[in-house]
């Protein structure tokens, strides 16, 4: 071999002995995969050393471009295998660091998963029904958007009549409305089915409220109509007696004094002796020093109604009895501002996780 080939190999040999130096310096430091990237770019990049070895095997005389290029190929192909190889050693423990800082311990206990809740006027509607269910009435539901016809007039209520100021009525236009109450579904019901009637009507009512502690715009009501041949005031309190100490606790009393409504004839308001103080203690936050706590109205089923109905009201009689499911609801969770249920503050959702001490006379086979 002649001096001009062992100068090229010289060359070639310390690129190599320089990149298999400094790809073990970059290998050793603490941001491995970074120093090996910026070396690879030293030395096998476009412009890399390697690379201009490989660019200078056309300079060299004819007779000795062979065994050059020959070594310039082999050089950059060991640099590159150890890059490939420090690079996947380097890549290795990373992850394996990763791994230990993410690892799981799988014997530690799981987590339990946060439960919803149901809207505390959905569960007092789901009490109400099914106390009713069990004495024998179904469920129905109406149009929310109804008729003055249905609304008022079907109920005894003519447009001239006085009593229409007791509902704040929200018009649509001269003869729709967003419904007051439920019980239009009252006459619809009694148009569609022959007698022995016995249901109760869940539904959102609008009135046209000043917003306070205990009244609001929207408001989910619960209506009852019982209809039959010989139904008496008798029964409307003994349904009425059952439901609430199916609500509010097996022991609960129950008073009825004489209320107007046009739709009823006699009609009364309902209420149960209150289950916080019992009617000892004056200052009492829930029952205001009365005792008793009004609950609903209710009443006999007015003659002109059932003949709007389509019933013959000489041979049928009936009792029908109205409530708020938000009202049920404040009383059963000790609610006292009926606006905390329409503000989506999960506070009280998550308050009602804890179910509310039960009053003296309570049952507790009775649900809270």
């Amino acid at each position: 071999m002649d001096s001009a080939t062992e100068t090229g190999t010289d060359s070639v040999a310390s690129v190599e002995d320089a990149g298999l130096a400094d790809l073990s310096q970059a290998a050793a430091s603490d941001d491995n995969v970074a120093a090996l990237e910026r070396w690879r770019l030293e030395y096998l990049g476009g412009h890399g050393k390697a690379t201009l070895l490989k660019r200078s095997i056309g300079q060299q005389p004819p007779d000795q471009r062979k065994a050059y290029g020959m070594a310039v190929q082999a050089v950059a192909a060991r640099l590159d295998d150890a890059y490939r190889a420090e690079l996947e050693r380097a890549r290795q423990a990373a992850l394996a660091r990763q791994l230990e800082s993410e690892r799981i311990d799988v014997t530690l206990p799981g987590r339990t998963p946060a439960m919803g809740l149901q809207h505390p006027t959905t569960r007092a509607l789901d009490a109400i029904l099914a106390a009713f269910a069990n004495l024998g009435f179904q469920a129905v539901e109406g149009p929310e958007v109804e008729w003055d016809f249905f609304n008022f007039q079907a109920l005894n209520i003519p447009p001239d009549h006085p009593a229409r100021d007791m509902w704040d009525t929200l018009w649509i236009d001269d003869q729709a409305l967003l419904r007051t109450h439920t019980s239009p579904m009252q006459v619809r019901t009694m148009r569609q089915q022959a007698p022995p009637l016995r249901i109760v009507i869940p539904g959102r009512a609008y009135r046209y409220e000043q917003l306070d502690a205990t009244h609001e715009s929207q408001f989910f009501q619960v209506e009852g109509l019982l209809v039959d041949e010989r139904s008496t005031f008798a029964d409307l309190k003994g349904v009425l007696t059952d439901f609430a100490r199916q609500i509010f606790g097996e022991r609960r009393r129950t008073r009825f004094r004489c209320d107007y409504f046009p739709f009823v004839e006699p009609g009364a308001e309902m209420a149960i002796d209150c289950f916080v103080c019992e009617g000892r203690d004056p200052a009492c936050r829930v029952c205001r020093g009365s005792g008793w706590l009004e609950i609903l109205g209710a009443g006999m089923v007015h003659p002109r109604v059932l003949e709007y109905g389509g019933y013959n009201p000489s041979r049928y009689r009936g009792f029908a009895f109205g409530m708020g499911a938000e009202r049920i609801a404040m009383l059963r969770y000790g609610i006292e501002d009926i606006r905390l249920l329409y503000q989506n503050d999960l506070r009280l959702l998550r308050q009602q996780r804890v179910p509310p001490a039960l009053p003296p006379q309570w049952s507790r086979e009775s649900p809270p």
